[in-house]
Parts: structure tokens; sequence; C-alpha cells
């Protein structure tokens, strides 16, 4: 196993590996998956009483976890609260609107209470508009998440201009409660607390068939046999085989992540200088955060696979010069990672059998909304039904003309970037 050659693996707190699993084991919770949803799931079951075992085919955040640029943002990717409960209804609608209000703050507020080092900050999210009709997005976006007690406001051209050290926006809006983190060292900090809590951790324990016996379930890895009366399945993305169509649930699509050098004090100083993040409103999305070292961090999707890993971060490198009007310094980093998407762009918990359950699909929102889905994962392993989580839980239906449809995302980019120029004032860099 090689450790992914992210920032976030290079500079978090060191963790020894759990120890592969070995042996016949009993456990109320299975969790397959080492991620912040895993993780978090491990710790509110193992914190609830619960014989919880985690087992992860690499070790503790090799995945999408330690792949991302470790934004924490309360709120959902394309969609706002109104039409979640149009979509929903009332009852499951607000259920899912008010765990994610509340995501950033139970992250942050894990890392409190377990003394989690790494490098949180949380000061705050902000969106910027990229147009007039953009704009006008934020403006509801912004009513409806302050109609819901969040701290939420509309921010016009020049109060974005002054937090982000950027002119050009149209406007925006901010949530407070959003921040930044390291992901590895987050997600190492709730290993050590799971394990705390009582769980038993496994690195380097890929579980190679999963048989339903009764009313338990029998994984096996290769040197271990586990029995569990329920099993979460933590993977996202990293679906495999495992169970049969769960891959063909959702489309998987990999994003890139690269990180500079230092920047000289006088830049810092006037970009985020209240050290928030951005994400701006773009179809081809416009990020960038600084980390604790002053190194500047953006991300960005490809539209032709081969040579991506080489090509993409040059571009993305170039594109935030560009758009942040600076010299920045080289490319320190350069790492992709696999995220999930649903065609709705929300949560999603999907029921292959029962006893069974698997989370997916958190569209961008990954620290944040996988952290509060582990909390729903835990409370269904303590008998709470599916129907009644937050997230929606449904069987796993295979997405029409699946093998066409998951390069899309892709293959759409290049008319997303033509359609932002043509949107974008002339007064913003492009």
């Amino acid at each position: 196993m090689t450790a992914p050659a992210t920032l976030w693996h290079a500079t978090a707190p060191a963790l020894p590996p759990f120890p592969a699993a070995r042996g016949e084991i009993d456990a109320d919770l299975l969790i397959v998956g080492g991620g912040f949803a895993g993780l978090s799931t491990a710790l509110h079951a193992a914190e609830a009483g619960l014989r919880v075992v985690l087992c992860e085919a690499e070790a503790v955040a090799w995945g999408a976890s330690g792949r991302n640029a470790g934004f924490v943002v309360p709120n959902f990717a394309k969609v706002d609260p109104e039409t979640v409960i149009a979509r929903l209804g009332p009852d499951a609608g607000g259920r899912l609107v008010a765990m994610a209000a509340g995501s950033a703050d139970l992250v942050f507020g894990l890392i409190r209470r377990h003394g989690i080092a790494c490098d949180a900050v949380q000061a705050g999210w902000i969106q910027p508009a990229h147009s007039d009709t953009a704009l006008a997005r934020a403006q509801s976006r912004a009513r409806q998440w302050a109609g819901l007690g969040r701290p939420a406001e509309l921010l016009d051209a020049a109060a974005v201009a002054a937090l982000t050290g950027v002119a050009g926006w149209r406007g925006g809006w901010i949530d407070r409660s959003g921040g930044t983190l390291n992901p590895v060292a987050y997600a190492r900090g709730l290993a050590q607390a799971a394990e705390m809590a009582g769980a038993r951790l496994h690195d380097g324990t890929p579980i190679t068939s999963l048989v339903a016996k009764g009313a338990h379930w029998l994984a096996r890895s290769r040197h271990a046999t586990i029995r569990a009366a329920r099993v979460v399945l933590a993977t996202n993305a990293y679906a495999g085989g495992l169970v049969p169509g769960l891959a063909r649930s959702f489309f998987p699509l990999r994003v890139f992540q690269i990180a500079t050098g230092p920047l000289p004090l006088a830049v810092r100083q006037r970009l985020l200088p209240g050290g928030q993040c951005v994400s701006d409103s773009r179809r081809n999305l416009f990020t960038f955060r600084f980390d604790a070292e002053n190194r500047l961090i953006t991300g960005g999707m490809h539209v032709f696979g081969p040579g991506a890993a080489a090509r993409v971060p040059r571009v993305i490198h170039a594109r935030m010069a560009r758009m942040l009007g600076v010299d920045l310094p080289p490319l320190a980093y350069g790492w992709s990672g696999m995220a999930a998407v649903m065609p709705g762009f929300l949560p999603r918990l999907l029921t292959p059998a029962p006893g069974l359950i698997a989370g997916f699909a958190c569209n961008g929102r990954g620290i944040a909304m996988t952290t509060a889905m582990g909390r729903e994962l835990a409370a269904w392993a303590q008998g709470t039904p599916a129907g009644a989580l937050a997230i929606p839980a449904t069987p796993p239906a295979p997405l029409p003309l699946h093998g066409l449809m998951r390069h899309a995302p892709n293959a759409l980019l290049l008319v997303s970037m033509i359609r932002d120029r043509l949107e974008s004032p002339a007064d913003l860099p492009r």
C-alpha cells in the first residue's frame, strides 16, 4: 500500500496503522470503509454502546476523504431548501435540510470535543456570484438558509471583494458556520476517537465477500471472518463489486486538487484575510483557500482523460493565478480523488437487503455531509428505521445508460466553460 501523495497526507499528524483483522470476530455493526462516513458512524455507534468493527481496505482516509480540498460546507451543492422540501415533502425534506444546516457545526463540535488537531478554522464559506443570474440565486439561497436560523448573509460586490481580496464578482453570500480543515488529520482524529469509544478499527482489511446468514451477515477478508447483525457500506465512489449493482447507482466523478508553495505574507494578507474559503457560482467551479502554512489550494476537473494527471494540475494552477491576479509560487502538490454524484444532487442511502445499508453521493459536500451521514447511520444501527432517517433511503436502482452517462460530467465541462465565459463580466478574470 502506498499513501496518496496529497498535501494532507504529508502534513497531518502521523497515525500508526491499525492492525489487519484476523480470526473470528462478532459485532453488532460492521462498517466497510475508513473515510468520514465510516469513521463518524463508528464513533457515534460506539458511543451508543454497540460493538463496532470497521474494516478499511487500505488505510484511514486513503480514498476521497483524504483527497479533497478540506472545505466544510453546510448546504447542498446544487439544491436549495425550498426545492428539497418540494421534492421530498415537509417531513422528509425538513429532516434532510435540518441535517445539512447543522452539519458544519457537527464537524467543528466533534473537533472541539475530541481535541482533534486538524488546523480547523470555522470562519465561514463564501459563494461569490459570477453573473447577475447567479447573484439572484445567491439572494434566494441566503434568504432560505437565514430563514432556517443559519448564519447566512447576502454580500454585495464590495463585501465580496473585501472578504476575498478579488474584485469583479457581482456579490454573493456567506454561511459563517462553514470553514476549512486538514481532512486527513480530521479523519485520523475521528479514528482515534472511535477507538477510544470502543470501536475496533482495521486497516489493510478489504472485505472480499458479504453473505447473509439468517439474521446476521458474514463478511470475509484475507485473514478474518466477521459476523455482524448489521452492515454499513461507507465506500462512497470506491464501491467496487462487493454488492452487485451498487456502483451503477451513482456517477463517479474524478476531481483534481493542487496546492502551491507558501505565498508571501503581503499577498496572503490581501487574499482571504479573514480565513474563509471560496467556491464560486460557475458551472466550472472555481475554489480557493489557504492552509495553515499559507499554501493556496484549488481544484478542478478534466475534459479528456488521457494525460489528465500531468496536465490538469498545471491548468488549474494557471487558472488560479489568472483569477486571483497574482504571481503564484510553483505547484507543490497535485492529486485527485473520486466523488460520487447523484442526478438529483442530494445524498442518498441505499438498502440492498435487510440489515445492509450504504451511504452515497454527497455531491461535493463530503466533509460536512458524510460526518452527518455517519450520525444517521449510527442511529440506523441502533434500530431507527431507514425511512425515519434524515437522508432518503431507497433500494439501489441502476441509473439508465450508466456506462455512457457516467462520462457526461466531464464531456459537458467544455460547454460549461463556454457558458461561464459568456456570462462572466469583463472585469472579472476568466
